[in-house]
């Protein structure tokens, strides 16, 4: 409370943002974040309301709230201000696409879109205009045809910024269902050998990972397609190429994929290179993987001069030892069967911050980093009685098998070790329980777990 006071702007914006991370995912009647941000939402300084918007977007990541909704809209549509006021205006529309996440809300994207339709060509060169299309995608995520609408109206727009917005629109959209046609539709964005204005193209590249993450097949087959991206075409989508590779694999650190992050991150192009590096964070966050720390620390001595590298290089450190390793960012919950709006969105706002790591994270927006805390939830299973007290029982944690379609009762997992709960669970593993004393109450184990006593288990002892 004392910072919120301070009379440094910096101070005080800090402490706004920090009130936002603090509310992420805790529900409380007392609305502390929106009762402190407003006054600074309202207010003339324009690092506050900047901190203010993304400690709002933080807070309520996927609450669809009204009341915030209607504080942050003004912002939106100021036209004044020049620079100042577009970042205002991208951080605002982050914020709103953070809090309506995969709502298909009218009103945020009908005042988003109107805002694109009648922004200036100088406004729209700006690179907080791209803020507005990540914004406007987050609001339609994984909500496929229902975008087209939207899309319809992004393509009207008479600026080069429309190719990327329509781009960011659909594979948002389309986050996550494997549609073949659709990542074709990214790959032929890429056929074009561009040089400059090429960044539909570094989203498609992008897109091309997203809308194939969570499911193995296409995922594999989206890693050959960026071999051949990375062979064939121009730096633009190479610059993209580690990202789409930290999408495929969130908090999942597969031996391929960080042997060929590693050779990106020496790779000659300064962005390429710390694109990679960033990817090595994604892709490792919360898992304290040994191999990755390694080569960070070798990192963090080959560009020791480099000061842009080295501030990636931390931050991927502080990726991989999340939470001492007790976190994890994947956004695939339940056996991963379901996404988690908030947590996809925020990993996407990092990854599109990185297509201009010089005007965004390595220049006066690097906050924006704090969204990635909507992301990040425990990997504990936890085991608790009915009357949520502790109880310890030994499960079996294996490598998760696909079982859809087998006749008989085929095992779940395979190659798993026994321990006792609480236990860590990676992204690509299931537990299940090892004794037939107890009944889980859920039918996945993941998170905080229900048990209750097996009433048959008793007489077999009996008996």
């Amino acid at each position: 409370d004392k910072f919120l006071y301070s009379a440094d702007n910096y101070v005080k914006a800090g402490a706004a943002l920090a009130v936002g991370i603090l509310s992420n995912s805790v529900k409380n009647d007392a609305d502390p974040a929106l009762a402190l941000l407003t006054e600074h939402v309202e207010g003339d300084v324009h690092i506050m309301k900047c901190a203010a918007c993304t400690g709002l977007g933080i807070a309520y990541a996927g609450s669809a709230r009204e009341e915030v909704m209607d504080l942050l809209i003004p912002l939106v549509e100021n036209t004044e201000g020049g620079t100042e006021g577009m970042q205002e205006v991208g951080q605002a529309s982050l914020a709103l696409g953070m809090i309506y996440v995969g709502k298909c809300d009218d009103n945020v994207g009908s005042v988003l879109v109107q805002r694109l339709m009648e922004a200036s060509d100088e406004e729209l060169g700006h690179c907080d205009a791209k803020l507005l299309c990540v914004g406007l995608g987050l609001l339609f995520l994984g909500k496929m045809e229902k975008a087209d609408a939207m899309l319809e109206a992004v393509r009207t727009v008479e600026h080069g910024i429309s190719k990327y917005a329509a781009v960011v629109l659909e594979s948002f959209a389309y986050a996550g269902s494997g549609n073949v046609l659709k990542v074709q539709e990214m790959l032929h964005q890429c056929t074009q050998h561009l040089t400059e204005d090429a960044d539909h193209q570094m989203a498609a590249v992008i897109g091309i990972g997203l809308i194939t993450m969570g499911e193995d097949v296409g995922a594999e087959m989206a890693l050959r397609a960026f071999d051949h991206l990375l062979h064939y075409c121009e730096l633009p989508i190479k610059r993209a190429v580690p990202l789409a590779l930290g999408v495929l694999h969130i908090s999942n650190p597969e031996f391929s994929v960080i042997d060929q992050l590693s050779r990106l991150t020496h790779d000659p192009d300064t962005e390429l290179s710390q694109n990679a590096i960033l990817a090595l964070g994604i892709v490792s966050a919360g898992t304290n993987n040994s191999r990755v720390a390694g080569l960070l620390r070798q990192l963090s001595e080959f560009y020791s001069k480099e000061a842009g590298h080295v501030f990636c290089v931390r931050i991927s450190q502080g990726l991989l030892h999340m939470g001492k390793g007790l976190l994890t960012l994947q956004p695939l919950h339940s056996d991963r069967l379901l996404m988690n709006g908030p947590a996809l969105g925020a990993t996407l706002i990092f990854l599109h911050l990185c297509l201009d790591l010089k005007t965004t994270l390595l220049d006066k927006t690097h906050y924006l980093l704090y969204y990635l805390t909507c992301a990040m939830k425990p990997r504990m299973l936890i085991t608790v009685n009915e009357d949520m007290t502790w109880r310890p029982v030994t499960v079996r944690v294996g490598q998760a098998v696909e079982t859809v379609g087998q006749a008989g009762k085929p095992k779940t997992i395979t190659g798993f070790q026994t321990h006792t709960t609480p236990v860590l669970i990676s992204s690509k593993e299931r537990a299940e329980l090892g004794t037939e004393e107890v009944l889980s109450i859920s039918r996945v184990l993941e998170g905080v777990v229900i048990l209750k006593d097996n009433p048959e288990y008793e007489e077999n002892v009996a008996n």
